[in-house]
């Protein structure tokens, strides 16, 4: 065997997380272990600290109370060990489950200290394949950084020389290693990051004179923001095209009321002050969709259509996807059916469609899953659409769940290509679910654009307290569309709007024509799911005078645009217009509301006004956005704090922690 030496700067808990025995060999029933996790000098709770059951892919992160909690452990006898940055690593052996009992396990962390160097010894196992000293120079970058966690290093060494980690040691794939182990290696993770992200051009103000509509294409996605959270906790700040705004906001359900009649959501409409800038206004918009019980959704034609290529050997995608779809699996009802396609060298179906009631044999698919080889995504979409078409439910939710770091690099990989195929694929009536797992090559961009064209939407999975959001605490928007190809136009009344700017949905803008037009291609909503639009206005300044048939009209050598004598009587400043589609149709219905001028100061608006504009404010910070204005991370703190209202899940408070982590990484 060849040593490779990692020479780096890490935690001593880090490098601890890698010692333990494996457990005794499993039964076939299973138990749950339970605990919480606090802080040996405070003795406040631990949030975001990870518990494994050593040696198996088992484990939890805690959540804001420092509880944490892991189910549908096999009976046996197991190490439960925590680890968190800035805490020794502790652990406790012997810990036995009962099948159809609960164990509890509770840990209190002291802190530790960070060495500054530490040694790191990787084996790689026999085949070896000899290569040149410039191949081997170009597997590894030859520059030190002062701190990496190590997991970061192992993986950017695993991506770069065919090396999978397995136990304590590091195992060649395929043997790509070379002569690399005589050296010390000095690793940097950045070189090999390989993320894509669409560019985002954010959107600039227009003024109402000449450009009065504003149209676009709604967006229930919030993969942007557990994308964001998953940086920040990692001590990074997040790239800027990775900062969509609207997804940011979308992420939090908001105090809007339910829909009544036969609409399929209720709209809300207010405006108040700036905060970010003074003299602007902020108009905010909402969509609610009507709440469904799951007990009362119709049955659903689900097809898991999961990668398990190589890309996804890693504790933060596979062993988390199985994570979350043990969960999503809870809550599958008897008249339900599920499908698992998968996908690496070539695609397969290792489940076919399985009644719901068949959990045992749903569960043992999903535990089988190992990954290795390539990534044929094409195929596996084909596939997964064909055996959603073979079972479809014509009063039900026929739907397939692509769960993925998004890598497709055999077969179709353009993503042109992919787009046309989504596209052809969705007119069958199918709906498209993207989750997103790991991070270092995620093609955000990509799965993006399938969930956009394939009447989907997209989240990121960066834990298991997000699987347990986006597939438990909102199955029903996450599963069961109640509108497709909802529109939003906004029209501003010139008489009382000089300019205005939408924030965020840049990918999601649409031209004015395209508001009637019921063949283009718009979002969908769920059961339960809710909608935020925020616009950046600026009034129209109460001693210009706005004359009819004159005023501020647009230059032009050959027309003129003015203002209607209606308008210059109205105190309306804007009217907003819906159209959406019935899941089940093709023809559009339209919705209409309009929103008085009012001189609200920010203190005083809603909680929801308030705690929206503070994500899009943070939203622009990072972004370093031109019109983040006078915006600060002291300044969103504040408001955040102040407009948490209710909170159910603590997902408010647990931005405002984030908006403390982006001040201290931002802060030289």
């Amino acid at each position: 065997m060849k040593r490779v030496t990692v020479w780096l700067a890490l935690t001593t808990a880090l490098a601890a997380s890698w010692a333990g025995g494996a457990p005794s060999e499993p039964a076939t029933e299973t138990g749950t272990i339970t605990g919480i996790v606090v802080d040996s000098t405070s003795q406040h709770p631990l949030a975001y600290a990870n518990v494994i059951l050593v040696g198996t892919t088992r484990g939890a992160m805690t959540g804001a109370d420092g509880r944490y909690r892991i189910e549908h452990v096999p009976a046996g006898t197991y190490t439960v060990k925590v680890l968190m940055m800035g805490y020794k690593a502790l652990e406790r052996k012997d810990v036995e489950v009962k099948a159809g009992a609960e164990v509890r396990v509770d840990f209190t962390l002291g802190e530790t200290i960070v060495a500054k160097t530490q040694e790191i010894v990787v084996t790689a196992e026999k085949p070896m394949v000899e290569v040149t000293e410039s191949k081997a120079r170009a597997t590894v970058n030859q520059e030190q950084i002062e701190e990496t966690p190590v997991d970061d290093v192992l993986e950017a060494v695993a991506l770069k020389a065919g090396i999978v980690r397995s136990g304590d040691q590091m195992h060649v794939r395929g043997g790509r290693c070379g002569p690399m182990g005589v050296e010390p290696l000095r690793v940097q993770r950045q070189p090999w990051n390989t993320e894509s992200y669409d560019a985002v051009r954010e959107n600039i103000f227009h003024e109402a004179m000449e450009k009065p509509f504003s149209t676009f294409s709604i967006d229930v996605d919030a993969a942007s923001y557990a994308n964001i959270r998953h940086f920040l906790r990692n001590g990074q700040r997040p790239l800027r095209d990775a900062v969509r705004i609207e997804e940011m906001i979308n992420y939090f359900t908001y105090d809007y009321p339910d829909p009544e009649g036969d609409d399929p959501f209720s709209i809300t409409t207010e405006v108040a002050r700036c905060p970010w800038k003074a003299g602007h206004h902020i108009v905010h918009i909402g969509l609610q969709g009507k709440r469904v019980a799951t007990r009362d959704l119709p049955p659903s034609n689900l097809v898991f259509l999961l990668d398990v290529s190589g890309s996804m050997d890693f504790p933060n995608k596979l062993p988390l996807l199985k994570k979350a779809f043990a969960m999503l699996l809870d809550n599958v009802r008897d008249e339900d059916r599920v499908a698992i396609v998968v996908y690496a060298g070539s695609a397969g179906l290792v489940l076919p469609s399985t009644r719901g009631s068949d959990k045992a044999r749903i569960r043992e698919a999903i535990d089988r899953l190992q990954a290795g080889g390539s990534t044929a995504g094409g195929a596996g979409i084909r596939l997964a659409y064909k055996t959603a078409r073979e079972h479809f439910m014509e009063k039900g939710n026929n739907r397939v769940i692509l769960a993925t770091d998004g890598d497709f690099n055999v077969g179709v990989s353009s993503d042109g290509e992919m787009v046309r195929l989504i596209e052809e694929e969705r007119k069958s009536g199918i709906f498209l679910t993207v989750l997103g797992f790991g991070e270092g090559n995620l093609k955000d961009s990509k799965m993006e654009k399938l969930a956009d064209h394939g009447n989907g939407h997209y989240a990121y999975i960066d834990d298991v307290h997000e699987a347990r959001r986006v597939l438990v605490e909102q199955m029903g928007g996450s599963l069961f569309t109640i509108a497709k190809d909802v529109k939003i136009q906004v029209e501003f009344n010139p008489a009382r709007v000089h300019s205005y700017r939408l924030i965020g949905y840049e990918n999601r803008l649409l031209r004015r024509e395209d508001f009637e037009d019921d063949t283009k291609d718009a979002g969908e909503i769920g059961a339960g799911h809710s909608v935020t639009a925020l616009y950046e206005i600026v009034p129209v300044e109460p001693h210009v005078a706005v004359a009819e048939g004159g005023g501020p009209a647009s230059e032009s050598r050959y027309t003129t645009v003015s203002v209607r004598p209606e308008a210059l009587a109205s105190d309306e400043i804007l009217t907003v217009r819906f159209r959406y589609k019935r899941p089940d149709e093709d023809e559009s219905r339209p919705l209409e509301r309009t929103l008085a001028a009012r001189d609200v100061a920010f203190a005083e608006a809603s909680d929801d006004l308030r705690f929206s504009a503070a994500v899009a404010e943070l939203g622009m910070i990072l972004r370093e956005s031109e019109f983040a204005g006078a915006g600060t991370f002291e300044q969103v703190l504040e408001i955040a704090k102040a407009a948490t209202g209710r909170d159910p899940g603590g997902y408010r408070a647990e931005f405002v922690r984030l908006v403390e982590m982006s001040r201290s990484i931002s802060t030289p």
